[in-house]
């Protein structure tokens, strides 16, 4: 975790505080300019720490992507022609994501994972923001087109669930910084990545996540024969 996303905004909302304090206590002895003056400066720097707070605790959702790492391993279990069980473990993320293990129903011939990548800008990198990754989804595909097309789908979110506190609202930093690239500066580049396999009773892939995106390793005797074969569709 790193300590300034934590440590700026309370020292901010903290003086901001004080400010309001103080300027109401003005505007109670009749200073009514000086007060109302510190009111909004201390109204503006509670609402900046707030604002910073809320993007901090949604970075905390990204994994810091330093060097090629393992993001996550899936074991997969056919259950019919098309329909297989993916057990997906992903790795913990700090202490407010601990590892997880989960199983999701795909449809289709091979899986597929996504994730979301963002860059920063090398002075940021200075500042101890790495890049930083969050896998986004799992889903099922088709060798076929028109199966891709007609056939039934499979998606599964794999973002981590988000707890807030008490506040009702919450900051995503990927879509902020979409929406208002012009004026994020720390940001280099945002991109999406994914890597997607063949599926076959009992097989267990690695995916890694790299500086280049998203790739993904056979771990087993079966998942390699899969990818090795030929991908065809799964009877």
């Amino acid at each position: 975790m790193i300590w300034w996303w934590w440590i700026l905004p309370a020292v901010v909302g903290g003086l901001g505080l004080i400010l309001v304090l103080s300027s109401l206590g003005g505007l109670f002895r009749g200073r009514f300019f000086s007060g109302l003056l510190g009111t909004t400066v201390g109204g503006a720097a509670l609402f900046a720490a707030s604002v910073a707070a809320l993007a901090g605790l949604n970075v905390q959702t990204y994994g810091r992507l330093t060097y090629e790492q393992p993001v996550a391993t899936l074991q997969l279990k056919q259950m019919g022609p098309q329909y297989f069980e993916a057990t997906v473990v992903q790795p913990a993320m700090g202490d407010a994501h601990p590892a997880t293990t989960t199983v999701y129903p795909l449809h289709g011939d091979e899986w597929r994972v996504e994730a979301q990548v963002l860059k920063w800008k090398p002075w940021a990198n200075v500042l101890g923001l790495d890049s930083q990754y969050r896998l986004d989804r799992l889903s099922g595909r088709y060798q076929s087109i028109e199966q891709e097309i007609n056939g039934v789908r499979s998606v599964h979110s794999l973002r981590p669930v988000e707890d807030v506190g008490p506040l009702p609202w919450r900051i995503d930093v990927w879509d902020a910084a979409r929406k208002y690239r012009k004026w994020v500066d720390p940001v280099d580049t945002l991109y999406g990545g994914a890597a997607y396999m063949p599926m076959a009773e009992g097989a267990r892939y690695e995916v890694w996540l790299t500086q280049s995106g998203l790739i993904a390793r056979p771990a087993n005797e079966q998942a390699r024969n899969a990818s090795a074969g030929g991908w065809t569709q799964v009877n």
